[in-house]
């Protein structure tokens, strides 16, 4: 159970890291984070009893810089859901492809790499879409930061989906345009009285 997960996050309920329960406790008690939420489960010491966290917030601001996810070939393959971006075969048995074959240039990179499945791989070989004939079921593009921390984290719980923006009923997910701020007054420059 200590070495159970937890979320992390800043002191503006913005997702840093996964924990776990041993070290979001050694937090909690020495007064460096809040518990947000429990999952039932106790804690028992010499002297008292403690709620199991599940997510706790850091007390303090915590400046980091923009993470972006590792390119690795798992990490591929979990941003296309394990499912071949030709045929949309799902199985656990994917190559990774170049839509732009490293013969013709082609990089290395998140925009140009895929999942595929063998057949299709070997189908397509060192030529390009067009001259293979074939299509993409999606784009591909690098993914953003909070959800691949889901998808990585096999210890996922549900109750951090309000926290990563995946819940509709998460009180911190934006709903409708964002509302626009009266420049005008913002910028207007204070009126000194003449004496």
């Amino acid at each position: 159970m200590l070495n159970d997960a937890v979320l992390l996050l800043n002191s503006t309920y913005e997702p840093l890291n996964v924990i776990n329960v041993k070290r979001a406790l050694r937090l909690v008690l020495s007064r460096k984070a809040d518990p947000v939420e429990a999952d039932g489960a106790l804690v028992r010491t010499v002297t008292r009893t403690i709620p199991v966290p599940v997510v706790v917030r850091l007390a303090y601001y915590v400046r980091r810089p923009n993470q972006r996810v590792k390119f690795t070939k798992r990490t591929v393959l979990a941003r296309d859901q394990y499912t071949c971006q030709y045929c949309g075969a799902q199985t656990r048995d994917l190559t990774l492809d170049h839509v732009t074959p490293k013969t013709l240039g082609g990089e290395t990179v998140w925009v140009n790499v895929v999942a595929a499945c063998k057949k299709c791989n070997g189908a397509k070989g060192g030529r390009t879409l067009k001259e293979a004939g074939m299509k993409l079921r999606r784009a591909p593009r690098e993914p953003r930061f909070l959800p691949y921390l889901r998808l990585v984290k096999n210890s996922y719980q549900r109750a951090w989906d309000k926290y990563l923006f995946t819940d509709p009923e998460s009180p911190f997910l934006l709903r409708g345009p964002l509302p626009v701020a009266d420049r005008t007054r913002a910028f207007r420059r204070p009126v000194r009285a003449e004496a």
